[in-house]
This record gives structure tokens, C-alpha cells and sequence, in this order.
């Protein structure tokens, strides 16, 4: 059982979150709507979380009472907020916030998450990680120029090789022999270090060589 006081500046705010805490798993030890109200109640209620219900406060004036309360030395915090940018986020954590979830949460998600809190655990939503930790595309290393250059003809072979032409379809098409068109195929892939003919067809797209 999970001990829980929750902090919201709104009433109706104060009667939704309460809706959504099952009487099973958490006990409702009470409820304020700011950490100013919190603190003359506090040494009496031996709570475990304070829940805050955050979605339209000032970040900065949350933080400042937050802070000032020193509640976050005593109790697990677990906010719910609107706000998703990496300043907020790395801010609430820093001044010692467990979990960081979205308002609109599930009553089972945010069950999953107070347990989680109140094992000492950080939670926070994907939608909150993807937002502080933002994917970045990987440095791409530009191609160092080619020993030796293509020929005219082994260019236009190397396009056919794109086109999906076999050594004797090539052949045909430029009117040399399968044994020729097989050397330049081989003179390709040298020339590009590459092990196959797909592979010298994609360095080729890379280097330019190759339009699509």
C-alpha cells in the first residue's frame, strides 16, 4: 500500500486524481492545493509520495515553493504536467522530482509509476525521454576520393549495374564481348572497394556516380 498526499492548485484538479488512485494498491492521506498548505500538514501524515498535479502552473514558481518546501528531502515527488521541454525536465529532476509523467496519464500507468517512484526508482514517460534526450542522426563520414577514377565506359557499365543488367545483358548493350563487360564489372568494384555488385551500386550512389 502506497501512501500518497497530492498537491493541486484546483479543486476539480484535487477530485481527478483521487478518482484515479484505486483504494486497493493507494491510500489517500489528504490533499493541498500548493506545498505552502503541505507544510503545516505534513509531519502528521507520514505520506510516502506527493503527487502534483502541475499542468498549469509556472514551471519557475512550481520549482521556487518546490525548493522551499524541502519537501523533496522527506517525501518522493511524482509531478503531472503538460510541459515536455528538456530545460523543464532536467530542472524538476535536479531539484528532486522522482517521476515526470504526462496529465492525461492512465489510472494503471500511474499506479505503475508511484510503485516505481516509491522503490527509489526515476520515471519518466517516453514522450518526456524523447524530449530531453532527442535521437540525433549518426555523423556521416564523407568518402575519401577515389584512387582512380571511373572510365566513361566503366561509368556507364556501373549504371547498367544499377539498372539490375547481368554481365551478358550489359554486353549486348554496349556491343563487346561477356568476357569485357566482366573485366570492367571487376575494374567497378576495385575501384570503389567494394566486395559485390550491389555494394559498388550503392558506394556508387553515395559518391554521385550513380543517378537516380
Amino acid at each position: 500500500m502506497i501512501r500518497v498526499f497530492i498537491v493541486a492548485a484546483s479543486p476539480l484538479a484535487r477530485a481527478g486524481l483521487q478518482s484515479l488512485l484505486p483504494t486497493r494498491d493507494v491510500e489517500l492521506v489528504g490533499s493541498a492545493p500548493n506545498f505552502e498548505s503541505l507544510a503545516g500538514q505534513w509531519p502528521d501524515l507520514e505520506a510516502e509520495i506527493v503527487l502534483v498535479e502541475a499542468s498549469g502552473e509556472q514551471f519557475e514558481a512550481l520549482m521556487d515553493s518546490l525548493v522551499a518546501s524541502e519537501l523533496a528531502s522527506e517525501a518522493t515527488i511524482v509531478v503531472l504536467s503538460d510541459h515536455s521541454e528538456p530545460t523543464w525536465l532536467a530542472e524538476a529532476l535536479r531539484a528532486g522530482v522522482r517521476a515526470v509523467l504526462p496529465s492525461d496519464i492512465s489510472s494503471e500507468q500511474l499506479v505503475a509509476a508511484l510503485e516505481a517512484a516509491a522503490a527509489g526508482l526515476i520515471v519518466m514517460h517516453p514522450a518526456e525521454v524523447s524530449a530531453m534526450f532527442p535521437a540525433t542522426e549518426p555523423a556521416s563520414h564523407p568518402l575519401a576520393e577515389l584512387i582512380e577514377p571511373l572510365t566513361p565506359r566503366e561509368s556507364k557499365v556501373l549504371e547498367m549495374l544499377a539498372s539490375g543488367l547481368t554481365n551478358k545483358e550489359i554486353a549486348a548493350r554496349l556491343a563487346i564481348s561477356e568476357h569485357t563487360a566482366k573485366f570492367h564489372v571487376a575494374s567497378i568494384l576495385g575501384k570503389l572497394g567494394a566486395g559485390t555488385r550491389t555494394e559498388a551500386v550503392t558506394l556508387g550512389i553515395r559518391r554521385g556516380l550513380v543517378l537516380l
